[in-house]
């Protein structure tokens, strides 16, 4: 993608345009791992959140709060207690939900293969509904995500539905998916530097393998023209040969 650079400085030069206005605490390692390489740009990122959101009061088809017009009660991007859910819930008048949302990140990638070396990375670490589109433009965009969601409804018109017993247990869920979460994303960190030191610098053992590979084939070439070669022949170095197929094999599972 010729204007990827341009494209990326623009981004990485606007405005937060998020409610807290800057990066989360616990995505920003990430994030500046991404950022700091040449084919990845960040365009949005959330660590995971608990949200109590309040919305007018529930479609009887959709049976969701309706979006608009939606004010949070409570956020939190840590683990909470009862006592902070039931002290939002005094402020409730309309219908409330209490979500559990977890980390999700987007990113613009240069080239496919950047897109692919992503997604094996997120999978591998719990993030298994992340996926890649490629808009008509080009747009190549990688999203990192999870189902390790939770969204029940809590109050209906400003009156708690639930017992408090309820509430207590419903954190408590909450707050083990947000430690799952976070441990998630240290597994992400942690797989995505060694894959972006592993794809910059090959390892000893594919030098070695490739190296091998080298010598087995100048052999059997040798091996078939012998009768058809010279001495001084032989002695001519074998150039290796692209070997695609076996290149592309870390993606042959991608679903894209």
């Amino acid at each position: 993608m010729a204007a990827f650079p341009q494209r990326k400085a623009q981004r990485l030069r606007r405005a937060d345009g998020s409610r807290k206005g800057a990066l989360d605490e616990g995505v920003v390692a990430v994030v500046q791992l991404l950022n700091g390489r040449a084919q990845f740009c960040t365009t949005s990122s959330c660590s995971g959140r608990l949200v109590l959101a309040q919305g007018r009061p529930a479609d009887v088809n959709g049976g969701e709060i309706a979006k608009g017009n939606c004010t949070w009660l409570m956020v939190t991007h840590e683990l909470c207690s009862k006592g902070d859910v039931m002290t939002a819930l005094e402020k409730a008048t309309g219908d409330v939900v209490l979500k559990f949302e977890p980390f999700v990140l987007h990113v613009l990638c240069q080239e496919l293969r950047d897109a692919q070396l992503l997604h094996s990375v997120a999978v591998d670490s719990g993030f298994r509904n992340s996926g890649i589109t490629v808009g008509r433009g080009g747009k190549i965009m990688m999203a990192v995500r999870s189902t390790h969601c939770l969204e029940v409804p809590l109050s209906h018109k400003g009156k708690l539905m639930v017992s408090e017993e309820y509430v207590e247990f419903l954190v408590h869920v909450a707050n083990r998916k947000m430690e799952e979460n976070i441990r998630r994303i240290d597994r992400f960190y942690k797989r995505l530097e060694l894959a972006l030191k592993t794809a910059s610098s090959p390892s000893e053992e594919v030098k070695k393998n490739s190296s091998v590979y080298v010598r087995r084939r100048k052999r059997k070439t040798v091996q078939e023209t012998d009768v058809h070669t010279s001495p001084q022949d032989r002695n001519e170095e074998l150039e290796p040969e692209d070997d695609t197929e076996s290149n592309l094999d870390i993606f042959a599972e991608i679903t894209i």
